[in-house]
């Protein structure tokens, strides 16, 4: 069984918010494992993609084996030195800040059977036929200082979805009583 390490070390970030996202890959192939985390919102997450592609590319490199056969069998994530700053706080006296870092290892090993392949495609905003051309008709009403009857104002939609509420505050606000 062929494996394949790659090492982080001395990331800029505490061990325990890159563990939460290394504990998402852990046991993942290496396609599934790089789309979890090209759609994690977390830090953690880039730098763990970096190493990960890394390892993937000196699997195919060296091994000459594609990256759909790996799997991610071990991300170990260890505290690395710490940078020591002080706080001024009150009375003259301060408190310490704690700069963490990490070391992350990761081992990627070759399976027999072939793993899911992910591609991950960024979506394009299609813009609609019907919004275009109501956008440039309402440009061209707008234009020639033609105001638009057909369309109603938000607040009088909600007035004739729901009368009640919208009756007690305007009649409240405007003093036409009850």
């Amino acid at each position: 069984m062929k494996q394949q390490q790659a090492t982080l070390r001395f990331l800029r970030m505490a061990p325990r918010k890159v563990r939460a996202v290394a504990s998402l890959i852990r046991g993942l192939s290496a396609s599934e494992a790089e789309a979890q985390l090209m759609l994690q919102p977390r830090r953690a997450a880039k730098p763990i993609l970096k190493l990960l592609r890394s390892a993937m590319a000196n699997a195919k490199n060296n091994q000459q084996e594609e990256a759909t056969q790996w799997l991610v069998k071990t991300i170990t994530v260890d505290q690395g030195p710490m940078l020591k700053r002080m706080l001024p706080r009150a009375r003259g006296s301060a408190s310490e800040i704690q700069k963490k870092m990490s070391h992350v290892s990761l081992t990627l090993v070759q399976t027999e059977k072939q793993g899911r392949s992910f591609t991950i495609t960024p979506k394009k905003k299609k813009k609609s036929e019907s919004s275009a051309s109501e956008r440039t008709k309402s440009r061209s009403t707008a234009q020639k200082g033609i105001p638009d009857h057909d369309k109603k104002s938000e607040v009088e939609k909600r007035a004739t979805e729901n009368p009640g509420f919208f009756r007690k505050v305007f009649n409240r606000k405007s003093g036409m009583g009850k």
